[in-house]
């Protein structure tokens, strides 16, 4: 006799799949600039974080934690940890680069109604799957924002990931455990408008890669 479940499957139809190709084509990063303040129901939240809690992860280790962040005064922390690494950031950059990278919003951290800070939860034993790569638990976390973002998508809600932050000084406004990760701060909101392409895209901030340039037949060639 089969386990319970075992062979329960569901098929989808050519409709379905073009639709979740129509959200993964029109995923966008939204900043700050276009959040309207709408508040981001509960049922909303908990469909977001159903899809994390669905994610693939390596041993079904599920390695993550989400931190729910509404309070204005939590936020300005966080804002404020940006502000510094963002200085830091323009500095690398030269010239029209410089100036563009100035330009441009690069978060939503007190704009957007609901912010979530996603962090990796190393296991303390082996872990199936993870004990030649180590870094697999992280990009299991990886895969649960990414549910999370195409799930916001479908909602009609705004995402955007902010990376440039002190990791060990959010930790601490979050008081998060010391060896917990933080992988991704996240801003969701509703948007008064999304990208008809990535923004970074639009402002040629840079090219995307055509597909005969990153996909490789069998093996690398030497020249």
């Amino acid at each position: 006799m089969d386990r319970a479940g075992e062979n329960d499957q569901r098929l989808f139809s050519p409709e379905e799949q073009e639709v979740l190709e129509e959200i993964i084509l029109h995923r966008r990063d939204v900043r700050g600039n276009h959040f309207t303040g709408e508040a981001v129901p509960d049922e909303a939240l908990d469909k977001i974080l159903s899809a994390a809690l669905h994610a693939p992860s390596v041993g079904f280790s599920q390695p993550w934690e989400f931190v729910i962040i509404k309070d204005r005064e939590t936020k300005e922390a966080i804002k404020k940890s940006f502000k510094h690494e963002n200085e830091k950031a323009a500095a690398l950059f030269n010239d029209d680069k410089q100036q563009e990278y100035i330009r441009l919003k690069l978060e939503g951290i007190t704009e957007a109604p609901l912010n979530i800070a996603v962090f990796y939860t190393p296991s303390k034993e082996p872990v199936l799957g993870q004990t030649s790569m180590p870094e697999v638990g992280r990009y299991s976390v990886t895969c649960a924002i990414q549910n999370m973002w195409l799930m916001a998508r479908s909602l009609n809600i705004g995402m955007g990931w902010v990376s440039i932050l002190d990791p060990e000084e959010v930790k601490r406004i979050l008081q998060a455990p010391q060896e917990n990760e933080l992988i991704g701060y996240l801003c969701f909101g509703y948007t008064d408008m999304f990208y008809s392409q990535p923004e970074l895209e639009l402002r040629k901030w840079d090219k995307r890669k055509l597909r005969g340039q990153v996909v490789i037949n069998e093996k690398y060639t030497k020249d």
